[in-house]
């Protein structure tokens, strides 16, 4: 065979050469001995059936190899865990640390450039009069009256036209004597200083002291037109309007109720207590008709 010059290598017999295959472009051969075997499934090895062992190239992992895409030896990789675990340690520190600090009063205070800020510029009071009273206050009422108040239009549905409002107005109002009005004669003593005669005026109610913390609009119920009236303004003066007719219903149960005879009732009392202090044993209040 060796003599023979129609033999050519590779086509009979074992070759001279071990077979190489070309690995991709930029990438340096490597013989074929260092590849594993792959196992033909005859049970022989190639090499006993008179061919060569066909021999294949594993694809390296990626991030094997050197920096130039060689593959070489596995690189060991990093547990992102580990980082995450320290992470975490230097933020529970940081933030241990901080909430120390502020419990001890270290840690300086940092003020919000943000901030909403009230400014009153409102002008100093200005006082109009003084008046002198001379009166007894002798009786209060406290009074709750709840205002349901309807405004709408005849032959138009309430969805179309209609104003409602259910006003809860709290308030007081004050029954007194004035003594201001005494006039000559109103008063009168025995030579013996035993028995007094005193005239009154008629007990008067004051004005009603709306209570603001207290009152409120329960509800409303407006109809299509009211609603785009009050989109575009509406009446401003609807709640002030509300407040007067609570005041005037507040009077006027005060009125009903009998505190102005509470008053009286009081004022006396207490006249017959500061006579009889300066000796007096017959005492006789009246008061005028209202």
């Amino acid at each position: 065979m060796g003599s023979d010059p129609s033999y050519e290598p590779g086509r009979a017999g074992l070759p001279d050469e071990p077979t190489v295959r070309q690995p991709a472009s930029g990438i340096e051969p490597h013989p074929t001995s260092a590849l594993p075997e792959i196992d033909t499934g005859t049970g022989w090895p190639d090499s006993a059936q008179g061919r060569e062992p066909v021999r294949t190239l594993t694809r390296p992992e990626p991030g094997a190899g050197d920096d130039d895409g060689y593959p070489g030896e596995p690189v060991a990789r990093r547990r992102p865990g580990g980082c995450l675990f320290w992470l975490a340690g230097v933020l529970a520190v940081v933030i241990v640390l901080g909430l120390g600090l502020k419990a001890t009063g270290l840690l300086p205070s940092f003020h919000n450039p943000f901030a909403s800020k009230k400014t009153d510029r409102s002008q100093p009071t200005l006082l109009l009069s003084i008046q002198d009273l001379a009166r007894f206050d002798a009786a209060s009422g406290n009074f709750q009256e709840v205002i349901d108040v309807q405004q709408d239009k005849k032959f138009i549905p309430d969805i179309i036209f209609n104003d409602r409002s259910l006003f809860v107005c709290v308030g007081s109002v004050d029954a007194y004597v004035d003594f201001s009005n005494i006039g000559q004669g109103d008063i009168t003593d025995s030579p013996d200083h035993k028995t007094a005669t005193v005239k009154l005026p008629a007990a008067q109610l004051g004005k009603a002291n709306i209570d603001n913390s207290k009152s409120y609009v329960f509800a409303t119920q407006k109809g299509l037109v009211n609603r785009v009236g009050d989109f575009f303004g509406g009446d401003q003066n609807k709640q002030q309007e509300l407040y007067q007719l609570g005041e005037q219903r507040i009077e006027q149960s005060a009125k009903d109720s009998g505190l102005a005879q509470r008053a009286e009732d009081n004022t006396k009392q207490m006249l017959e207590q500061l006579l009889r202090s300066l000796g007096y044993t017959s005492i006789t209040v009246t008061f005028a008709a209202p």
